[in-house]
């Protein structure tokens, strides 16, 4: 924005009276604009203002700020509601609630489902859903129900569907996207993936779930050209019925050298599923249309911004994973990105046992992400008769153990020499270490003292270490007490003011790598027997005995250790700007790349955008 001389000077004085406090809105704002929300995106707990209400109210009285205003559903809230929802710590205050013995959507700050629809109506309507389309001849695909829809119910109190759709729920916005597509249909590399766009856009302009299963599989089966991407309702982490899908996109070009490594695996994903430690039952007779590649993100929106993940596997329908496959990719310039950030930071330093003598090496980070996203989740399945959704809220936890797990597995298998992707046999002791102490401890640091664990990664996380630490009798927590010797770490030992000053340190130390390894094969074998049996009461005991609890007497240390070493818990990453140069003709003839726009910018920039 262009601004005077006097307009500058103005600016800097209402920064400067109330200093602390503005700065403290600053920072809440670019944390609502990371998470997508009020709550935060690992804990779901909301975010605390560290300005006063006071100090708001004036703000906006300043401003002469709407006393009603209006979201993109159409709906109406006023002024004292969003100063609620700041403020008030009862008032929505967690965005998802996976808490045993309540009602899941009532306890949810989420918009999947209207305020007034129960958990037990929500899953009442969806099985007769799935029933309805089990029972009807023409449906030959089993569609993921109720994937792109916000369940209501009408005046008499009826269920239904508002779908997202063009001309539906949302539809100003898909119809936005929907531009754009046809716009990138006519510049499509090649005729596969000009279908592949225009099935999509009936997708959206229709709201057809059999559509988007039709779209999926030529998705899958699309492999010519360099450029890829997502664009959907695809992740359900939101959902704490692990339903409805929130939406995300993304553009990517082939590292064609990385992807040497995830090629390897490719060809190889029948020897991985028949040599894997899981039942015979439940592995697949033909690993079909298995395909991975390393890419680099051109550009990323939705719920893979700022915050994005670093390795994908699609689609999430387990009919078309067994019948078409899948397509799995390592976001390679964003892994490299997080390497280059952690080096020399001091993380490693605070909290690997040096005394374990494992060999640092981040490619070992980005194999662990092939193996989970090319194999793990493409891996294993489904009994005949079984639903997708059995396992429900403990559903997305489950999964995501069960592809670390393999990962975990085979990152350790020889077969890894073998095919050259890693220089000896002992390489993988770096990624266990690291993986059980991310979760055991370090991965604390996302979460607030007195809290739970929420999110599904995380709990899949400490799932796994939880169990191997109290199964495996290959690893034990110890504490260095500030002497030359450790002791047993207990929950009960005693811990004090002293104690702190006297730096007491909890490490983990592995004491048999082969013999962890092979309870990760246990754990796996009756992940795998969870998920394909859908066996809900197992998920929930192995979830809530090993995923969910936080030792508080740990995290305060983890939290103290870590607060010393100034770092950001998370991290996301900022898109850069594309500008099309063209020549007298108008014809494109290059592209100039601009990484200079700071995240603040970026944000008001694409709220311009979006009003436009």
């Amino acid at each position: 924005e262009d601004k005077d001389e006097d307009e500058n000077v103005n600016t800097n004085e209402y920064k400067d009276e109330g200093k602390e406090e503005w700065e403290a809105f600053v920072e809440y704002v670019r944390r609502v604009w990371f998470a997508n929300g009020v709550h935060h995106h690992y804990s779901m707990d909301k975010f605390k203002p560290g300005f006063s209400e006071e100090w708001l109210r004036k703000k906006l009285a300043e401003i002469d700020f709407p006393k009603e205003v209006t979201d993109c559903m159409g709906q109406k809230c006023d002024t004292e509601t969003l100063i609620q929802l700041i403020f008030d710590p009862n008032f929505l205050p967690k965005r998802v609630n996976q808490e045993e013995g309540t009602d899941l959507l009532q306890t949810s700050a989420m918009n999947y489902y209207a305020p007034n629809v129960t958990q037990e109506e929500a899953c009442r309507f969806y099985e007769n859903e799935t029933l309805r389309y089990e029972n009807d001849n023409r449906c030959e695909i089993p569609p993921m129900v109720g994937m792109n829809s916000r369940l209501e119910k009408d005046e008499e109190g009826r269920l239904y569907e508002n779908v997202y759709k063009s001309g539906g729920l949302y539809g100003k916005e898909i119809d936005r996207i929907v531009r754009w597509l046809e716009c990138a249909k006519e510049v499509a590399e090649n005729e596969e993936q000009r279908n592949v766009i225009a099935t999509l856009i009936e997708f959206y302009r229709t709201g057809d779930l059999h559509v988007f299963d039709l779209y999926t599989i030529l998705w899958v089966k699309q492999h010519k050209g360099e450029i890829d991407f997502t664009n959907g309702f695809t992740e359900v982490y939101g959902d704490p019925l692990g339903m409805k899908a929130s939406w995300e996109g993304y553009v990517n070009i082939r590292d064609a050298k990385a992807s040497e490594r995830t090629r390897k695996l490719s060809e190889n994903a029948q020897w991985f599923e028949d040599n894997s430690p899981t039942d015979k039952r439940f592995k697949k007779e033909e690993c079909r249309g298995v395909s991975a590649k390393v890419v680099n993100v051109a550009m990323l929106g939705g719920d893979l911004y700022p915050a994005s993940a670093i390795g994908i596997n699609l689609p999430n329908s387990n009919y078309v994973r067994q019948h078409y496959g899948s397509k799995s990719v390592t976001l390679g310039n964003l892994t490299h990105a997080y390497d280059e950030a952690a080096r020399g930071n001091g993380f490693y330093e605070e909290f690997v046992d040096n005394s374990q003598n494992i060999i640092h090496d981040s490619q070992l980070d980005d194999l662990h992400t092939d193996l989970h996203e090319c194999l793990g989740h493409g891996s294993g399945k489904l009994l005949p008769g079984v639903s997708p959704d059995a396992l429900g809220s403990y559903g997305s936890t489950i999964e995501e153990a069960r592809a670390d797990l393999f990962a975990l597995y085979y990152i350790a298998d020889k077969k890894m020499v073998e095919l050259g992707l890693v220089p000896d046999s002992e390489a993988y002791h770096w990624q266990f270490y690291t993986y059980m102490m991310n979760g055991l401890m370090t991965q604390l640091v996302r979460i607030e003292p007195g809290k739970q664990i929420e999110e599904a990664h995380m709990r899949n996380r400490a799932l796994i270490a939880h169990w191997l630490l109290e199964k495996s009798g290959a690893m034990e927590l110890v504490r260095n007490t500030g002497s030359s010797e450790n002791s047993e770490y207990s929950e009960n030992s005693e811990y004090s003011e002293s104690s702190e000053k006297s730096e007491v340190k909890t490490y983990l130390r592995i004491t048999d790598y082969d013999r962890l390894r092979a309870f990760v094969g246990k754990l796996l074998a009756e992940v795998q027997r969870i998920k394909s049996e859908g066996d809900f009461e197992a998920a929930r005991r192995l979830v809530e005995n090993y995923g969910v609890k936080v030792d508080a007497k740990l995290h305060n240390e983890v939290l103290r250790r870590y607060r010393r070493l100034n770092l950001a818990p998370y991290k996301g990453f900022i898109n850069p700007r594309y500008t099309l140069v063209k020549n007298e003709h108008h014809e494109i003839i290059d592209i100039t790349i601009d990484y200079t726009e700071s995240y603040d910018e970026q944000m008001m920039r694409y709220n311009d955008e979006t009003q436009a």
